[in-house]
Formats: structure tokens, sequence, C-alpha cells
């Protein structure tokens, strides 16, 4: 589906039927058409407002100085051919339409995880261990702890994971990496390193890992090596809002048309 705003969606409709319309046909061809996917506990409210504060004919406080469309006698709907803008300005003043929102959302989002995962880079390899603790902790694991760097084993840190009645000894290794990806070779390596001594492995890596690494991760005979690279941690620490604060934004809709007279 094409993303249109409401406005667009009402347009597209006229342009479809070729004659005016009331406002329930209006936003029944809307949702046939698959036009505009609304959100509201009352999407028609939505449609009638729209309609009404870019209408010709009315003037009240809240009315929008840019006029899409007429009404006539009947109450039934029409496009306002005399002053439709451009689409290019239609978008300029849409620029804040709930749409445009939710896009602006999007894109912070995604910059949002380029910078966490960014600052991720810059920690020192130790601090990157502790950080990795701290995630496993933040998941459910028990008696966490970072190695000694002369006496590691060949691996930063160690839990449990408890499973039903049971305790699941895990091992996990961290590479804070900018630039090179993890291959084969480091997961075969942290996989023997923890032969025999632990039932799972997790390896933790700000940078990606090879195709070959994954397909390695799951042995049969092996203990098995879950792979979590830069993008994952963001997710995990987003999910857990581990790292991360969260602030909610009010997004308001006006309707005060509706309660006035004409």
């Amino acid at each position: 589906m094409k993303k249109r705003t409401i406005n667009e969606a009402i347009l597209e409709v006229f342009k479809r039927e070729g004659k005016p319309l009331l406002i329930k046909d209006i936003y029944t061809k809307i949702i046939e058409y698959d036009l505009y996917r609304f959100r509201a506990q009352r999407p028609e409210d939505i449609v009638r407002i729209q309609l009404r504060r870019h209408c010709a004919e009315l003037d009240f406080p809240t009315a929008s100085s840019k006029k899409l469309f007429t009404i006539n006698t009947d109450g039934s709907f029409w496009k306002h051919e005399k002053n439709i803008k451009q689409k290019d300005q239609e978008k300029k003043d849409d620029a804040f339409s709930f749409d445009e929102l939710k896009e602006l959302h999007k894109k912070y989002i995604h910059n949002f995880k380029k910078d966490l995962l960014k600052q991720l880079k810059e920690l020192s390899p130790v601090a990157f261990e502790v950080f990795g603790k701290e995630l496993m902790k933040a998941y459910g694991f028990k008696k966490v702890e970072v190695t000694k760097q002369t006496r590691d084993g060949g691996i930063d840190g160690f839990g449990e994971l408890k499973i039903g009645l049971a305790s699941m000894k895990v091992a996990f290794e961290c590479k804070r990496w900018t630039r090179n990806t993890v291959g084969r070779p480091q997961v075969s390596q942290f996989r023997g390193d923890i032969q025999g001594k632990f039932e799972q492995g997790i390896y933790f890596t700000t940078s990606t890992f090879t195709k070959e690494a994954k397909t390695s991760s799951f042995q049969n005979g092996a203990v098995p090596i879950i792979l979590i690279d830069g993008n994952s941690i963001v997710d995990m620490m987003i999910e857990k809002r581990f790292g991360v604060e969260v602030e909610d934004i009010n997004v308001y809709t006006s309707a005060i048309d509706l309660i006035l007279p004409d």
C-alpha cells in the first residue's frame, strides 16, 4: 500500500469514484481500496474532521486555511478543484501529520540504534566484558562472573541459567571489534576452550559474524554457540531497557469541531 495522508486518501477516493460522496461512504471506500490504515478508535470521525477542517464552506476556530473540499446541500463532499495545492506543497503543509511523525520516529529509532552501537564500539575491551556480564544478568543468568585476564582459559566469563529444575553452565566471549568480522576459526577456538566444561557458549561482538561462523555455531555432538552481533546486542538492550531510558511523547489529534455547532 502506498503511504498517504488522510487527505490524499480522500482525494484518491474522489478520483476513483468520480462523484461527491457522504462521509460514511468516503470512509468505506478508503477501507475498501486500502488507501489508509487507521489506528484511531473512531476512524470515521478522523475522516469527518479532515473533511470539515479543509472544507471551503466551513469556517471555525480550528479550520485549516488550505481548502481541499467543498460540501453540497445534501451533505456530500467533493474536491475543491480551485484551491487544491500541488502535491509537493501539500507534503510541505502536512509535515507534521501523524504519518509524518511515524516516519520521523522510524528514522529516529534507526539513528538511535546506530549511535548506541557506536558507543559500544568505543568501550575498552575490558569494559565490554563487564557489559556482557551485566547484559547476561539482565536476561536472567545467575552467578555471572568475568574471568581474570591471566586465568581466563580462553573465555571472558561464565554464568548459570536455570531451566526448570536444572541449571545450565554457560560461558561467554566478548569481542569489541570495530571492523573485522568474527569468523569460523574464532568460534571454533571458543568452542574448544569450553568443550566438556560448559553446556552452552555465547559469543558477543560489536562487529558481525561471517557466514561460515554462523554455519558452524551449531554442530552435532558439540557445544552450541549462540552468536550475538552488534545489531542484536542493541536490540536486546532496547528490549530489556538495559542501558536505555524511554520517554513517552503524547501525540494529539484535534477534534474540537465535533463539540462545536456548525
